[in-house]
C-alpha cells in the first residue's frame, strides 16, 4: 500500500475529516511563525519582575499595588455639565446562555453579584436618581423591579434571582419596549439610560427591532451594552443610533475577565455628560434650568399610621414640605402632589461630579528632598511616615558598620555593579519595551511615595489619595486652610476688625 499522508476515515462529515488532517512540514512551519508572532505580542510580565536587596519581590508587588490604586483615581477631572437626576433601566440576560461558566462561578451567579455591587454604588454616587430592572428569558421581558430611588428593594429582587435558572432566548425587542414604556413618564429634567448585559449571540424578537431602536432615538434614551460572549451587529447598531455625540467604544464592550466585568459595570456609576440640545426656544431652555424640590422633616408617631407610599403601618417617616404626606424613605417622589422629595446631604453627596477633585501630582525625590518640603516627612491625611531617600538610608547603614569594613549590602550592590557590564549585552535586546513601559508607569507611581494637592501643595500617600477621590471627594490640605482662614476671621470679628480689614484678611487668607 502507497503510504498517504492522511487516514481513511469513512462516512465521516467535514469536521471529522478536518479532525484527520495530519498537517505537512510547511503547514507546521506556519503555524510556528504565528503562534511565534502571537507570543512576541504578549506582555512578559515575568520580565518586568525585580527583585529587591533584601532578595524579595515585595517592591515589585508594592509598585503594581500602587499603580493600581492610581488607575482608579487617574480620571477627567474636567468640570463638565453632567446629569445628576438619572433614570436608570438595567436590562439582564436571564437566558441559557448565562449559564456558561468562561467567567467564574457562572456569568449568571456574577452578573447577579456585580450588579447588587453597582446598585450600591450607584446610589452613593447618585443619590437623586432611580434604577429600574428588566430580565430576559424564554422569548419575553420579566419586569423584576420596578423604577424606584429605594437600593434595598433592587437588591431584595436581585437575590430572588437566584432560586431560578437561566432558561430559554432572549428577546431584546420585548426588553427595549418595556424599558422604553418604564422610562416614558420620566421627567425631562433627568437622563434616560439604559444598561444591556447581554450575554447572548441572538436575539428572538416578534417584529422589526430597527423600529424600536428609532422609537428609542426619538424618546433621547441612551443606550450602553456590555456583552459576555461577542460582539453583535445589531447591540453596535443600537449604541450607534442612541449616542450619537459619543465613540460607540465607550458604550459597547465585551467584558474580557471578570475584574473588566466589574470595571465596565462601575464605570457607569459616574453621571454621564450632558450634550447640548438645540432648544425650540429660549423660554422653554430657561424654564427647564430649575427645578423645585421639597426639604421634609423627620417624624416619629406615637402610633403607626400609613404611609402615602406603600400605604403600609410605620411609626416613623418624614413629611412631604408642601402637602404634609407621609413617606418611608428618602429620596423619593411625594405620591400626592409629585415634588421631589430629598436631604441636603443627597444633594451635597451630588454636587462633587460637577466640579470634581483635581488628579495629585507625584512628587520625584528632587523636590521631596528641597529645603521648602524637606520637613514633610508624614502623610498630611492619616500621617503615616513617608519612605526615606535610598541613598540616604544606604549612607546610615554605612556609618553604622565597622571601620575599614563595607556593609553587607554595600559589598553585594558592588559585586552586583562589577557584574553589570558583563550582563549587558543579554538584556540590551529587551531594554527598550521595559523602559518604555516603566516610563509609563512612572508617570502614575510616584519613586517618593508622595503625591502633592496643587492647591494647597500638601503631601499625601497613596491610601489617602485614593480614599480622597473615590470617597470624600475633597482634600484635607485645602479644608484645613479654610478653617483656618474662618477661624482667623471670627477672631478679627471678636477684637473689633472693621469690614475692609475682614475682606483683606479673606484674600490674604486665600493666596496664602
Amino acid at each position: 500500500m502507497v503510504e498517504s499522508d492522511e487516514e481513511y476515515a469513512p462516512d465521516a462529515s467535514d469536521d471529522d475529516l478536518d479532525a484527520h488532517q495530519v498537517s505537512t512540514k510547511g503547514g507546521s512551519a506556519r503555524a510556528n511563525r504565528q503562534i511565534e508572532s502571537a507570543f512576541n505580542e504578549v506582555r512578559r510580565t515575568w520580565e518586568e519582575v525585580e527583585e529587591g536587596e533584601d532578595g524579595t519581590i515585595t517592591k515589585t508587588i508594592d509598585s503594581l499595588l500602587q499603580q493600581g490604586k492610581r488607575k482608579r483615581t487617574l480620571k477627567d477631572t474636567t468640570p463638565l455639565q453632567r446629569g445628576i437626576i438619572r433614570h436608570l433601566i438595567i436590562i439582564i440576560d436571564l437566558s441559557a446562555a448565562m449559564t456558561e461558566k468562561d467567567l467564574r462561578p457562572a456569568r449568571y451567579l456574577l452578573t447577579i453579584r456585580y450588579c447588587q455591587d453597582f446598585i450600591t454604588e450607584f446610589f452613593e454616587q447618585n443619590p437623586i436618581s432611580q434604577i429600574g430592572i428588566i430580565g430576559m428569558r424564554d422569548g419575553l421581558a420579566v419586569r423584576v423591579s420596578d423604577m424606584s430611588g429605594n437600593p434595598s428593594v433592587h437588591i431584595s429582587n436581585l437575590q430572588s434571582l437566584r432560586k431560578d435558572d437561566p432558561r430559554g432566548q432572549p428577546s431584546l425587542q420585548n426588553a427595549l419596549d418595556m424599558a422604553r414604556a418604564a422610562l416614558f413618564h420620566a421627567p425631562s429634567h433627568g437622563t434616560r439610560e439604559i444598561l444591556l448585559l447581554f450575554g447572548s449571540l441572538l436575539s428572538s424578537d416578534p417584529g422589526d427591532i430597527h423600529t424600536t431602536i428609532s422609537s428609542l432615538v426619538a424618546s433621547k434614551i441612551n443606550t450602553t451594552v456590555i456583552g459576555l460572549s461577542a460582539q453583535v451587529a445589531i447591540c453596535l447598531t443600537l449604541v450607534k443610533r442612541t449616542n450619537p455625540h459619543s465613540n460607540p467604544q465607550k458604550h459597547y464592550n465585551v467584558a474580557l475577565d471578570e475584574v473588566n466585568y466589574r470595571e465596565l459595570i462601575m464605570r457607569l456609576a459616574t453621571p454621564p455628560e450632558a450634550h447640548s440640545q438645540q432648544a425650540t426656544s429660549t423660554v422653554d431652555s430657561n424654564a427647564s434650568s430649575l427645578l423645585m424640590m421639597g426639604f421634609p422633616s423627620r417624624v416619629i408617631d406615637p402610633k403607626p399610621s400609613l404611609c402615602a407610599c406603600h400605604s403600609r403601618p410605620t411609626s416613623g417617616g418624614y413629611l412631604c414640605s408642601r402637602c404634609s404626606s407621609k413617606v418611608c424613605s428618602l429620596p423619593t417622589t411625594c405620591p400626592a402632589c409629585s415634588l421631589t422629595l430629598i436631604l441636603s446631604t443627597h444633594l451635597a453627596r451630588s454636587y462633587h461630579h460637577l466640579f470634581p477633585l483635581q488628579n495629585w501630582s507625584t512628587v520625584p525625590w528632587s523636590h521631596a528632598m528641597s529645603t521648602a518640603h524637606k520637613h514633610k516627612t508624614v502623610c498630611f491625611g492619616c500621617q503615616a511616615p513617608f519612605p526615606s531617600h535610598p541613598l540616604r538610608s544606604a549612607n546610615q547603614v554605612l556609618k553604622t558598620t565597622l571601620p575599614g569594613k563595607p556593609a553587607f549590602s554595600d559589598a553585594r550592590n558592588a559585586e552586583s555593579a562589577s557584574t553589570e557590564p558583563s550582563m549587558a549585552h543579554l538584556t540590551r535586546p529587551r531594554a527598550d519595551s521595559v523602559s518604555r513601559r516603566k516610563r509609563d508607569e512612572d508617570q502614575t507611581i510616584s519613586e517618593s511615595g508622595r503625591y502633592a494637592c496643587g492647591s494647597c501643595e500638601e503631601f499625601f500617600c497613596v491610601d489617602c489619595d485614593a480614599f480622597c477621590h473615590e470617597i470624600v471627594h475633597n482634600c484635607p490640605g485645602c479644608l484645613s486652610r479654610e478653617g483656618e482662614v474662618m477661624a482667623r476671621n471670627e477672631g478679627s470679628l471678636q477684637n473689633g476688625a472693621a469690614p475692609e480689614e475682614m475682606e483683606g484678611l479673606v484674600m490674604n487668607g486665600e493666596r496664602g
